[in-house]
């Protein structure tokens, strides 16, 4: 796994996300992990990981996802076994 995938599992398992992460990002990262991804409607998707199914959606507005858009991200790859602990910097 390169650093900034890294990073960027580490900033969305932060108590508190940061507001700047990009949702270019986020799909980079999904695609990295081997998420299976559908799309359902409009900027709804369908997404499966290591037998764990999820909605998320992507930002509407801009490209940058808000707090609660992460922590979806969050609990559905928690859900699916990632942690920063498995994937950290190295």
């Amino acid at each position: 796994m390169s650093n900034k995938h890294a990073r960027l599992i580490e900033q969305i398992f932060q108590e508190r996300p940061g507001a700047n992460i990009h949702w270019r990002e986020i799909e980079s990262l999904l695609r990295h992990l081997g998420v299976e991804v559908a799309n359902v409607h409009g900027a709804a998707f369908h997404v499966v990981l290591n037998g764990v199914e999820g909605v998320l959606h992507r930002p509407h507005h801009g490209g940058a996802c808000s707090r609660q858009e992460v922590r979806h991200v969050r609990e559905f790859l928690a859900a699916a076994g990632v942690t920063p602990s498995l994937y950290g910097s190295r």
